[in-house]
Order: structure tokens, then sequence, then C-alpha cells
């Protein structure tokens, strides 16, 4: 067996943009050694044998993404999502490398004795690469150094209630008591950003309507969340900050008066808030909830104005599943449910989809879902990229190809999404990690294949 692999095509995503190319890697390292200008025969490279080749042809070869919000949920709440279904999804949509959030699984990764008993659940389990976010609560400041140095790529915390009792949200002294642990290290401290000033009561109208969930989290809580936010950053200006899932426009001047003052603060967005519209959400339909919500079409175009402007950076599936009963299918009650929206798998071909309708090229997609999110993931050093010396984590990927979202198709552990129905554009064929094959849709998904997927 040859000691490289090499992948060529006439579409490849090097230096920003589809050009003609040839990636040799070692399969000894899963490095990319060596990029060459032009699509390659195998008489270039005699010593590889056809086991160890793969030509694209017209389709594309993209950098493996990295999903940088992911709820896996194990263990504690396997039975919700795990990380053999999870990677699995991840995989089959072009995800190499997913970023797993601190809370929903029990223990919630507060301590390094908690993601300890993570990394053991998730041992041998893993079909992409997997790295974690630690959690700030009440509490637990003297925890943030010591899960620095066991390797969590930074820290999630909440300013309104999570929806889970062991992960509580944060108050401004609470966030003072971390940020003065946090503000010497390298490391990211990532919010969720709605903050309920007023104690708005929930409303008494239809609880099956979507309306009545929308009016029970209006803009406004993401501008007080965010205008805190940046007023702590000030004090704080060395010290990086994110803003998760990023839905309210009417917040966007906040971000960007941060960022032009040079405040070191980036922001996500997510598919979800890119693709659907609340105005065309049926009544009883519980699988589009999430916090925040997914708001109006003026509210969307702005986002989208904002991602093209660079006001945020990325973009995320925030992939928050749960068991069929707490999404209440079956009263429909929309306010009572688990709010999550399951993704993983289609947040690339639904972003690629609606960009396409608004005239964005690929290169922007690949840029918000896998260099930036590597960036913030601190993970630019290995991920996110094609060029030499980053693991070989490549996409082949049919930009034309239309498929409908069925639940058979969909891999994560719940089979419910608001997706379903949905007929998207562009299909991932192939998914390698470190050079290894980890997904192959030709060939029945994984069958015969094995997770290879490291803990980061």
């Amino acid at each position: 067996m040859s000691s490289m692999r090499v992948f060529t095509g006439k579409n490849v995503f090097v230096d920003g943009s589809l050009k003609p190319a040839t990636i040799l890697v070692a399969t000894a390292t899963g490095k990319i050694t060596d990029i060459f200008e032009g699509a390659r025969d195998r008489t270039s490279f005699p010593d590889v044998d056809d086991a160890s080749w793969t030509d694209a042809g017209d389709r594309f070869i993209l950098p493996g993404l990295v999903d940088a919000h992911v709820h896996l949920n194990e263990p504690g709440r396997t039975d919700w999502e795990g990380f053999w279904t999870g990677t699995r999804a991840a995989a089959s949509g072009g995800v190499t490398t997913v970023v797993d959030m601190p809370l929903n699984s029990i223990p919630p990764t507060t301590t390094v004795a908690n993601l300890e008993e993570k990394r053991a659940a998730a041992k041998g389990q893993c079909w992409t690469d997997v790295a974690f976010w630690g959690g700030v609560v009440p509490g637990n400041q003297a925890h943030l150094r010591p899960l620095i140095d066991a390797g969590v790529k930074g820290f999630k915390c909440f300013l309104i209630e999570s929806g889970v009792d062991e992960f509580p949200c944060v108050n401004e002294s609470d966030l003072r008591l971390a940020m003065d642990q946090l503000k010497d290290t390298s490391t990211v401290l990532c919010f969720h950003a709605e903050l309920d000033k007023h104690g708005h009561p929930p409303p008494t109208t239809d609880p099956t309507a979507y309306s009545t969930f929308l009016a029970s989290r209006p803009e406004q809580l993401e501008v007080d969340a965010i205008a805190l936010i940046t007023s702590l950053h000030a004090q704080y200006p060395a010290l990086r900050l994110h803003i998760v899932h990023l839905s309210a426009a009417t917040a966007l001047p906040l971000v960007r008066a941060a960022k032009a003052a040079g405040l070191p603060l980036t922001v996500e967005t997510c598919f979800h808030y890119l693709c659907l519209d609340a105005g065309a959400i049926p009544a009883g339909r519980p699988e589009f909830k999430c916090c925040p919500p997914v708001r109006g079409p003026a509210n969307r175009d702005a986002l989208w104005a904002a991602l093209r402007a660079g006001t945020l950076d990325c973009v995320v599936s925030d992939h928050s599943p749960c068991v069929a009963s707490l999404k209440r299918l079956a009263d429909g009650d929309i306010m009572r449910a688990w709010g999550g929206i399951s993704t993983l798998g289609l947040g690339l071909s639904l972003l690629w989809t609606e960009a396409r309708r608004r005239g964005v090229g690929v290169e922007r997609v690949v840029e918000w879902c896998a260099g930036r999110t590597a960036e913030h993931a601190g993970l630019a050093g290995r991920k996110g990229a094609l060029r030499v010396g980053l693991d070989a984590d490549l996409v082949v990927w049919d930009p034309d190809a239309e498929f409908t979202v069925t639940r058979e198709s969909l891999n994560f552990k719940n089979k419910l999404t608001p997706y379903e129905g949905l007929t998207l554009r562009g299909r991932v064929e192939q998914t390698y990690l470190r050079g290894q094959l980890v997904y192959d849709r030709a060939a029945g998904g994984f069958e015969g294949l094995r997770p290879v997927g490291l803990l980061l």
C-alpha cells in the first residue's frame, strides 16, 4: 500500500477559490504534504496505487466544515443525541470537526472531572474529530483555568435561563469573576445573548401559534444582552468575546460599534436564521422552535447583509435535539416544547440553496462554515482549509445535485427537523477525515467504514 493518498479535480478549493489542483496526503500523519496546480493523472504519481487515488472530476473538493456549535448531549441525555449518531450526521453533511457545547449532557462541562467523563463517553464513537467548549456557571470560576489547561477551546455562558437545571445562567457579578480569570489568556468567552431585564410574562394567546412564541422572545432581549456584553468588553478589551446564534438584526448596530472600537468580538448566526421565515411557520409545529427564535424575512435579509459585510463572522448549526415527547408534537404546544432545531448533515446544502438564490458564491459559504469557524474555535492551525501542513479533511461535493429531505435520510438520533420535505441543492458525495474515508453516499453512507475521529 502506498504511503500517500492523492486527491485531484478541476474544482479544488485552494487559497480562497476553486481551481484545478492536486493534493498529496501522507497516510501516516493524515496531513497535506503538497498541493500542485492543475488536475493530474496517475502517470504523475506512479508509486500511488489505485486504492489511494480520488479523482473528483468536475465535482468540488472543499475543506471539511468545522461546526463550532453542536449539542451532542452524551453522557446523561444520550437518548437525545450521542457521539456516534451526532458525528455520523455531521460527516454525512461534510462536517469533519464539531465543537461540543458544555450543556445538555449530564454532567455539564464545567469542571475538568466532568470534561474527562465526557471524553470517556466519546472514546471510540466519533466519525468526526470532536473538540469541547467549557461552561461558565455561577461559582465555577476557579475551574476555568484548569479547563483551559485540559484543552477546552473556550467557554459558554447564558444570560437567560438555559432550559436545564444543571447549567444555570450568570449575572453581571458572575461574569466579572469569570472575566478576571480569563482576561490574560488567549481563550474565548461565548454568550447566549438574551437578557430579560423586564421579566416579560408569557403571552396568554394560542400556544400553538408561532407568533405567540415569537412575542415571548422579542428582539429587545438580544439587544439588552449585547449592550451588557459590549459594555463589559470595554472593561476587558484584551479578552476575546463571541456571541452565539445571533438572530435579531436590531442588535447589529451594537456589534458594528464594538468592532469599530477595535474590541475582539466575533458573532455567529445559524442556518435556520438564514433559511427560515417566521411568517411561513405553520401553527402547531414545535420542530421550528429555537431560542432565540426564527424571525421574519426583513430580519433574515438584514442577517445576510451583515454576513456579507463581515459584521457577522460565521455560520453554525446549533444542532440541539431532544426526544420526540419533549417536542410536544401531539398537542403542538410550541410554548411548552423543548427549543432546539436539528440540522446536522443538512447545513451546507441549506446554506448553499439559499446562497445561490442570493448570488453568493461557494467561496463565501466555505469561509463562513470552515475557515472562520476554525479560527473561532482555535483550530485554524489544523482545520478549516486545504493547505500544506493542515489535516487532510476534504469533502467531495456536487453543487448541482438536488435531493429532498426525508426522515429516512437523516442520520441524527431523533429524526425531527423543520427541513423535512424541503428540496435542497448541493450534496455531499464523500467525506474524508485526515485522508481517511468516513462517509460515501454512493456506497451506502457508512457501510464498511469505521469511526476514526479524535478528541482534540
